[in-house]
């Protein structure tokens, strides 16, 4: 296990942004591959511990908390729009958490797989390459347009921010859906590094609702899809169980205009997918990196 494990290291990014960046453990040489977690809206590095913990026995692995999410804040006048969660990830991509020459794996989910796709393309050669699990790449005319309602962002606009206790979070979460299909440790790392403690012992949400809400309804104009296509690079493309509306109905789309594209096909797990079954994603993400 890496001594640095549990360490947080800020990275400065566009527009005053301090991104943290969780060393979710692995080789403490600096040189040893690197897997980049990249995560979804409303949730922050953290969450990928579980999974990580799989993993580091082979790779170093480190989880960005994008802009607005987990410990990463969102200074006044800065902007929480896609092309900035890009901007992100290229921002530890140029510093000192990533040595020349490391051999550097993007994994992503939902938004985190749009935003590797964005620094990918910004920053040709900086990833091997690319493990995405129902990447919220939106083709044309896939979702409407941010005039319109959008019943993610309504949802998110209205989510709880404050508990009694972080025990008191995980038991709200756990009895209900959407989050009761995260594993334990998956929900657990996701409180744990999702609330800022009071001196009472109270916990606020760090993701504040108007921030998460901002971010599905830019989803339409991420600019994903218009530069996925130019990517040269490897990708896995990984889906749960089919659906109608969503990341997974994207995917036919994306794979469609990808280079060297793969479909992964795990129909037994929903959209949370790499937070509901941390082992068996972690095997699949082995796989693929070590193929």
């Amino acid at each position: 296990m890496s001594p640095n494990r549990g360490t947080v290291t800020y990275i400065p990014s566009r527009e005053g942004v301090q991104i943290a960046v969780h060393d979710l453990g692995g080789s403490d040489d600096p040189s040893a591959p690197l897997l980049l977690f990249s995560h979804a809206t409303g949730f922050h590095g953290r969450v990928w511990e579980p999974l990580a913990a799989h993993l580091e026995n082979q790779f170093r692995c480190l989880g960005i908390d994008h802009r607005g999410h987990g410990l990463t804040g969102l200074p006044d006048g800065a902007s929480i729009n896609w092309s900035h969660m890009g901007d992100d990830v290229v921002a530890v991509l140029e510093s000192d958490l990533v040595t020349p020459n490391t051999a550097v794996y993007g994994i992503g989910h939902s938004m985190g797989g749009a935003a590797l796709v964005l620094a990918a393309q910004r920053r040709p050669g900086s990833f091997r390459s690319l493990w995405m699990y129902e990447p919220v790449i939106v083709p044309p005319g896939a979702l409407p347009p941010n005039t319109e309602p959008n019943f993610m962002a309504e949802a998110a606009a209205r989510r709880r921010t404050h508990f009694d206790s972080k025990v008191a979070a995980f038991t709200n979460y756990a009895s209900k859906p959407p989050l009761n299909e995260l594993h334990p440790d998956a929900l657990a790392a996701y409180v744990d590094g999702g609330f800022a403690e009071n001196e009472d012992g109270t916990v606020d949400l760090l993701c504040r609702p108007e921030w998460e809400a901002a971010v599905y309804r830019g989803a339409p104009g991420s600019g994903a899809f218009d530069v996925v296509s130019q990517l040269t690079i490897p990708i896995a493309l990984a889906v749960g169980r089919p659906e109608s509306i969503g990341p997974v109905a994207f995917a036919p789309h994306t794979l469609k205009v990808l280079q060297d594209g793969t479909l992964v096909d795990r129909p037994q797990l929903g959209h949370f997918g790499p937070l509901e079954d941390p082992t068996s994603m972690a095997a699949d993400v082995a796989e693929w990196v070590l193929r």
